[in-house]
């Protein structure tokens, strides 16, 4: 299972601790960045010896400060929060006061901050409602595993009905431009948008995660997979699949 397949198919309480446990090869898994911990290992952080479990929570609160600071900066179309609502989730994840929260906006009464409470209340309602729907569509839904549609990385840009592409769509358009199969070369690049976006999510697998490259080692790995590498770095970016520094000197894959 790809990274952003783990990240969207995990459980609500697994997402809110930010790890899970795959059984199938024995780790914690961190559901933010993949990170693996095997269990029955002990991982040294900072001198101190941890089981993976252990060691699994540390790393989230080293590298991703904690789950609640990770998924609050997702974008809206993830979370469907205006600045305003996260910047009020915030204080009320800090314990302030109403009162407090009034002082640190500048602004409003502690009457106002408690409507926002009751608000986000019935919003966190509706979202348990919504859940349970389409976990009962889901466990109940007689589609074909080829007909779900597939995930995209949190970092897509331009998410539209271009997104929505099925199992089915994607194995017919990589058979038909990876024709010596998924690690072969890339026969052409597609003109279409759902094309792109379906022979690029293929591409970026050739690259490991949390790695620093450099423009040159990008080059090395793409040039295997196609003539016009340049193209197919800069559509990685352009796309979203990948970032760069400004110098352009480092690249790596988008978590």
């Amino acid at each position: 299972m790809s990274h952003e397949n783990h990240f969207w198919d995990t459980t609500v309480d697994d997402l809110s601790k930010g790890y899970s446990y795959a059984d199938n090869i024995g780790s914690y898994v961190c559901v933010l960045c993949n990170e693996h911990f095997e269990d029955g290992i002990i991982y040294p952080i900072d001198g101190v010896l941890y089981e993976a479990k252990k060691a699994v929570i540390q790393h989230i609160e080293q590298e991703h400060g904690s789950v609640f600071d990770y998924l609050i900066q997702l974008e809206k179309k993830y979370t469907g929060l205006t600045d305003h609502q996260k910047e009020l989730l915030t204080f009320f994840y800090q314990g302030l006061t109403d009162k407090e929260i009034v002082k640190e906006l500048g602004s409003g009464s502690p009457s106002t901050i408690r409507s926002h409470r009751f608000n986000l209340k019935e919003k966190e309602k509706r979202a348990k409602v919504f859940l349970a729907l389409m976990n009962l569509l889901n466990r109940e839904s007689h589609q074909e595993n080829d007909h779900k549609f597939i995930h995209f990385h949190k970092g897509a840009k331009m998410v539209d009905d271009r997104y929505a592409i099925t199992e089915d769509e994607k194995k017919k358009v990589l058979s038909t431009y990876f024709k010596d199969g998924l690690n072969g070369q890339l026969d052409k690049f597609p003109s279409k948008e759902k094309r792109k976006l379906i022979v690029l999510q293929n591409i970026i697998n050739h690259f490991e995660l949390n790695r620093i490259y450099t423009e040159k080692e990008i080059n090395t790995v793409l040039k295997p997979v196609y003539s016009d590498f340049v193209t197919i770095r800069r559509y990685l970016i352009e796309y979203g699949f990948m970032e760069r520094s400004k110098d352009g000197m480092e690249y790596w894959v988008k978590n």
